[in-house]
């Protein structure tokens, strides 16, 4: 199964692959600095967010647990986008990707200053990307219909 399964993939299509698994290591990472900073700034499970009324820190937490909460809300979209969109084009693809994982980390950087707007600075990249991987797939969809 395995030679026939991805038999059919263009050989690039590695690279879809591995970009994928490169935002993996980023979410790990991201996910990692939030409970870094549940320690530092005392915010335990179960709670999400911390209250400004009980915590001095919380604007600071709230904006790291944002920082990962956004790029974990954004990760099916982003997922699917690669999938679909790699199988016409599996470079292009790869290369928006890579965009889009180096600009999620500049948007957490960004956000986890305690100043959302910094999330913007190299983060707003992060959108480039996204509506480069909607136009490979609409292009994968409109192959399709029109027989390949």
């Amino acid at each position: 199964m395995g030679a026939a399964a991805v038999e059919f993939l263009p050989r690039e299509y590695g690279y879809v692959a591995l970009v994928l698994v490169a935002y993996c290591f980023l979410n790990f990472w991201m996910a990692f600095q939030v409970g870094k900073a549940r320690k530092r700034y005392k915010v335990f499970y179960p709670t999400l967010y911390a209250s400004e009324s009980e915590n001095k820190d919380a604007k600071i937490f709230n904006c790291v647990q944002r920082g990962h909460q956004n790029s974990l809300e954004m990760m099916p979209m982003f997922f699917v986008l690669m999938v679909l969109g790699g199988l016409r084009h599996p470079c292009a693809t790869s290369a928006l990707g890579i965009l889009y994982v180096v600009s999620r980390f500049f948007y957490f950087k960004g956000y986890s200053t305690g100043d959302p707007q910094k999330r913007l600075t190299l983060g707003k990249y992060g959108f480039l990307a996204i509506f480069g991987l909607m136009g490979c797939t609409i292009s994968f969809g409109v192959s399709l219909l029109r027989g390949g």
